[in-house]
């Protein structure tokens, strides 16, 4: 009996993982959460606040574990076949990798467990509040890994989609939560008043998705999405380098546009270090359509830092963005880490930040935002670019995960993005999905993953400031702050 319940919260956990895309069953979230909470609703609240937070820990834990390891388990891929790490080491780093992000929704769980006093609204209100505080403290701690928050799971066409422009993803996860606590209530005690503000909840979603936050601007952009679809095993090799520049070439010229895309490190070395004349080839080529290019690249400044970088060429004035939300063990090595790249072997592994702030590309007529690979994850630092940005544009290369979750996730994160900010979200990637998201979260338009193709589209730029873009996290996590505060004031004033 020990191991039942943690073993039916490790279950959940991973069941969790089909509300997310590619499968997008997101009602699954909604249970997964409830059988959590109904786990951690058992006992007398007031008996052994120690031993509940044990036992909370010891349920969350496993079931973020589960999802975890059901949800990330494509890191495997980028360190044992494109990484080079033998088998069993890289097993072991993604088994302790989801462990230690796994913590944090054991801490959420254990902080509800020794706080909940068996009022069913106020509880509900608690487990929504601790579960909100885990899933940003997981976004935000050591760098932050926000991948498979919950609130991801909840895109069109989930009522709850229509709350990310107010209270962003951790709101709409803490939502989601507030929603499952509520309904496992009302299906143990046979109370439906719980119901009702459920209803209610999921009504108000409803509504504001038909809510128009930001509108259209200027003439319709004529954009160019490029997938070349390199395999990473070769992308780097030396002999195989004129091939990868030609085919980026011979991209550009068949697919005229006012703005063309090639994805992430479609360059695969240093811009200093390309052929002679080839940069001034793109430059006529895109000039030649009467637009701009933009291209991913490495760049290295005065000091010899590097960068992971797009830079763009053509009819308008030259533009540079660097990344400044790098991966650990990816792009950078943590301090004590150094010995992780003994063991796996990642090209251009030590890269340096770009600035926190970079003004948008103007480009066409509108103001273009980029973000490169893993940092529209992070929603609160893509605001940064708003108001003035009209349009957001990701540059993506996912081919270290092989054919794996991690493309349809990543795209759902994207439409979470557009949600929050507003904006449509162009995104260029080397093997998917490249895709055209609109500020409603709909996908308009998609390139087949793994196959070379080009995404034409039509868009217009879009103008003003949802209430997650003038505020970001602040208001969804200090209301939660606030609760698990009162629950801490109740629970001494008790003691």
């Amino acid at each position: 009996m020990r191991l039942l319940r943690p073993g039916l919260a490790l279950l959940a956990g991973a069941a969790s993982v089909l509300a997310y895309a590619p499968f997008e069953l997101f009602p699954l979230a909604f249970v997964a959460l409830a059988v959590l909470f109904r786990l951690l609703d058992d006992g007398t609240p007031e008996a052994g606040r120690r031993r509940a937070f044990r036992r909370g820990f010891g349920l969350g834990f496993a079931w973020g574990l589960g999802a975890l390891l059901a949800g990330v388990s494509w890191i495997y891929v980028a360190l044992h076949r494109f990484g080079g790490m033998p088998m069993p080491l890289a097993g072991l780093a993604v088994l302790l990798f989801c462990a230690g992000m796994a913590v944090h929704a054991g801490l959420a769980s254990a902080l509800f467990a020794a706080l909940r006093r068996g009022r069913p609204w106020l509880d509900a209100a608690l487990f929504a509040a601790a579960w909100l505080l885990g899933e940003w403290l997981r976004g935000w701690l050591f760098t932050g890994f926000p991948w498979l928050a919950s609130g991801y799971s909840q895109t069109p066409p989930s009522p709850l989609a229509g709350y990310a422009p107010l209270i962003g993803v951790y709101g709409v996860g803490g939502l989601l939560a507030f929603s499952a606590a509520l309904a496992a209530q009302a299906l143990r005690r046979r109370c439906w008043r719980p119901v009702a503000v459920l209803a209610l909840v999921l009504a108000g979603g409803g509504a504001l998705r038909a809510v128009a936050w930001t509108a259209p601007v200027g003439e319709p952009v004529k954009v160019a999405l490029l997938q070349t679809n390199i395999e990473q095993s070769l992308k780097w090799r030396p002999e195989m380098l004129q091939r990868w520049l030609d085919i980026n070439l011979q991209m550009l010229r068949d697919n005229p546009a006012q703005i063309l895309v090639l994805p992430e490190t479609t360059i695969p070395l240093l811009v200093d270090s390309l052929p002679e004349g080839y940069l001034e080839e793109v430059r006529r080529i895109a000039a030649g359509h009467g637009g701009d290019a933009i291209l991913g690249t490495f760049t290295r400044d005065a000091e010899g830092r590097i960068y992971n970088a797009a830079i763009s060429v053509g009819v308008s004035a030259s533009g540079h963005y660097a990344k400044q939300h790098l991966v650990p063990f990816g792009e950078y090595s943590p301090p004590l880490f150094n010995w992780f790249y003994d063991l796996a072997s990642i090209p251009m592994a030590d890269q340096t930040r770009g600035p926190a702030v970079q003004a948008p590309m103007q480009l066409a007529g509108q103001k273009v935002a980029l973000n490169i690979c893993y940092e529209d994850v992070f929603g609160e630092e893509l605001i940064r670019a708003l108001p003035e940005a009209t349009l957001l544009l990701n540059l993506s290369n996912l081919a270290w995960y092989g054919d794996s979750f991690a493309q349809p996730q990543h795209l759902q994160i994207a439409r979470v993005r557009a949600l929050e900010t507003g904006r449509p979200m162009l995104r260029s990637t080397n093997t998917g999905m490249t895709a055209l998201v609109m500020p409603d979260g709909a996908v308009q338009a998609i390139l087949p993953a793994f196959e070379r193709g080009a995404l034409q589209v039509a868009v217009r730029g879009y103008a003003g400031m949802t209430p997650y873009a003038r505020w970001g996290n602040a208001p969804a996590v200090g209301l939660a702050m606030l609760l698990v505060l009162l629950g801490l004031g109740r629970t001494r004033r008790q003691s």
